[in-house]
């Protein structure tokens, strides 16, 4: 499988959503990384107060990027001149219910400039005016809310820009829908322009918070198993070491980031009022507001922002995706997703069809559902016999089912020829009830018999038809010789398994390559039959078989010792001669045993006067011999 876009979209993605970014230092974020993360993952230990509410504190780097912060000691965080990185502001900022006093309004108004030039905030004013802002939108203290956006200057509107826009997916009324888009109305009025970050942010959240309305386990859980996706992603991905670790890192923060979010905001709103919210119209009232701020935004949103924008909202569906009801993609938490990717398709999005594949290769059955009814809405292509081809490699069953299914992809040949070729048998047993042609029947069996995987090969046997296999049998051992990576066990599995089910045409064919000079026929291919499947090989087994037979009759004649064999008894001797053959030969298995074998069994046999058993048919025969003299030594 030809090298993956992992590691360029994971970065691409978290370098606009300000998470990777060359003005914050690594140092910097790993201290950040200690507020966020504990030694186990996810810090879900916070100090509450009676109301059971968090109380965190805005961090604001040099750069502008601000990050949550479980505030469970006094620590204050060095504050920054802001910056355009897209998650600036990245943490909703939730602080406890507080009186209006805490702020100082008339201390800010009197910062502002005479004659109404651009407004100047210290650090500490920022930190507080956002902090402020956040818990006036989060209580829906909307007129408090509005007062605080006069107040701002450029860097801070940028913040509540986001914050604002990042409430959209929390409202469920006609009255909050209102509120809030007359909120981003007046910010942008007031000289808010960072609408990428806004817009990749909100896109990132709206895809968690849609996600967790339909996790089928345990916050907590849910986090562990989003970062073992997320190392495994990055594991896949080819590049640095350290830029892989601390983009992972950066994601993996803002995700949890994102969890925190949600989880307060249940915390804090309870389920106040949720009997009496229509699904249906909370996702349009939501969807209608995402909407006005495309329209607001204008052409200062490029097809670039739609697309990295599309990108941030598949990505954690990606992460999330074990944790999703089977169906997801048809419920209702999913249908705000459905309308974002849809708006951010219309708007310009190019990538429907890359995360369309990368969804399949992680197994994220419903977001490949889901992306497949919004690639058909809007008439775009996607690739789904190539997603078929990632999704089998990594053994994502349900999602080869969907894209079958749903998708109708077809091109089973490449994706089984690699699942038989890496022996993942039931990969292979699913392509093979799904229907498979002859031709791709053999193929598969080539390929998994140059590999070895004799699991396989045993599988795949019995479905190729007897005449394919009988006019292809030459090719299918010169190609198996030729791809073996050095092992050629599978070719000897598939003829000890009598593969022409006639034992004269199996032994034949091998000794036909065995004789071949044609240039296509691997030497070691040519070496391996010639010393144990061909002509020669039998005749060879038969001689020593002879000598075999000649050197036990000089023991026992001639030999020196105090013991003598020929004293011993008769069925003794036999078990001395030839136990050690009638070992080897049960331990090589199958229908057919190899002409070298079968050479000395035929001499065994005649030596203990059976008569000659030279059949190519008659290897069974050959061991009931040997097994009818050695019985009462086979059970030691």
């Amino acid at each position: 499988m030809h090298p993956f876009f992992l590691l360029g979209s994971l970065i691409l993605v978290v370098s606009d959503l300000g998470i990777v970014d060359g003005e914050m230092g690594l140092e910097n974020m790993e201290e950040e990384m200690m507020n966020v993360v504990s030694e186990e993952g996810f810090n879900m230990k916070v100090e509450a107060d009676d109301k059971d509410q968090v109380l965190t504190e805005m961090e604001v780097d040099e750069g502008g990027i601000r990050s949550p912060n479980i505030k469970t000691q006094n620590n204050v965080s060095e504050v920054g001149e802001g910056g355009s990185d897209v998650f600036a502001g990245e943490s909703l900022q939730y602080i406890e219910e507080q009186d209006a006093s805490r702020l100082n309004c008339q201390d800010l108004v009197g910062k502002k400039s005479p004659g109404g030039s651009e407004r100047k905030l210290s650090r500490s004013d920022r930190i507080e005016l956002s902090r402020l802002f956040q818990d006036a939108v989060s209580s829906h203290g909307w007129e408090l809310a509005q007062s605080f956006i006069v107040l701002a200057d450029p860097y801070v509107l940028n913040d509540l820009l986001c914050i604002a826009l990042d409430s959209i997916w929390f409202l469920s009324t006609q009255a909050e829908l209102y509120a809030v888009t007359e909120l981003i109305r007046e910010i942008i009025a007031n000289g808010a322009q960072d609408f990428t970050r806004a817009a990749l942010r909100t896109s990132f959240l709206a895809s968690c918070v849609s996600a967790c309305q339909s996790r089928t386990m345990s916050l907590a859980d849910t986090v562990k198993i989003m970062a073992q996706r997320l190392h495994e992603r990055l594991q896949e991905c080819n590049g640095d070491e350290v830029l892989k670790a601390d983009a992972g890192a950066k994601v993996q923060k803002f995700t949890e980031w994102a969890l925190k979010c949600i989880g307060f905001r249940s915390r804090r709103h309870g389920n106040k009022g949720v009997a009496n919210h229509d699904a249906a119209l909370t996702v349009q009232l939501q969807l209608l507001a995402f909407k006005l701020f495309l329209d607001l935004a204008g052409d200062k949103l490029t097809a670039k922002d739609f697309t990295e924008a599309f990108d941030a909202a598949c990505f954690p569906l990606t992460l999330f995706s074990s944790s999703f009801d089977p169906g997801w993609s048809s419920g209702s938490s999913a249908t705000v997703i459905h309308g974002l990717l849809g708006m951010l398709v219309e708007g310009g999005a190019d990538n429907l069809n890359q995360c369309f594949l990368e969804a399949s290769r992680f197994g994220s059955t419903e977001l490949v559902r889901m992306l497949l009814q919004i690639a058909q809405r809007n008439s775009l292509d996607v690739d789904v016999d190539l997603a078929l081809g990632f999704a089998s490699h990594y053994g994502n069953i349900g999602t080869m089912e969907c894209l079958v299914e749903e998708g109708n992809a077809m091109a089973f040949l490449g994706p089984l020829m690699r699942a038989a070729e890496r022996g993942c048998l039931p990969v292979v047993q699913w392509f093979v009830k799904h229907g498979c042609q002859d031709m791709e029947l053999c193929l598969a069996l080539t390929a998994a018999t140059s590999s070895s995987k004799v699991d396989v090969v045993a599988y795949l046997l019995p479905q190729v038809p007897q005449h394919v296999l009988a006019a292809l049998s030459i090719e299918i051992l010169k190609a198996a010789g030729e791809r073996s990576a050095g092992s050629l066990d599978g070719v000897d599995f598939l003829l000890r398994s009598n593969f022409l089910a006639d034992p004269t045409a199996t032994y034949a064919v091998a000794d036909s390559i065995a004789l071949s000079a044609e240039e296509s026929v691997s030497p070691k291919l040519r070496s391996f039959l010639r010393d144990h499947w061909s002509e020669a090989a039998y005749l060879d087994g038969l001689r020593r078989g002879e000598e075999h037979f000649v050197n036990m009759a000089r023991v026992m004649k001639r030999g020196d010792s105090s013991l003598c064999l020929r004293d011993l008894p008769a069925p003794l001797r036999v078990a001395i001669a030839y136990m050690p053959l009638y070992r080897e030969s049960v331990k090589r298995g199958g229908c057919l045993l190899s002409q070298r074998l079968r050479g000395q069994l035929v001499e065994a046999v005649r030596r203990l006067g059976v008569g000659v058993l030279d059949e190519p048919s008659q290897s069974r025969a050959l061991l009931d011999v040997l097994e009818h003299h050695l019985r009462p030594f086979l059970k030691c």
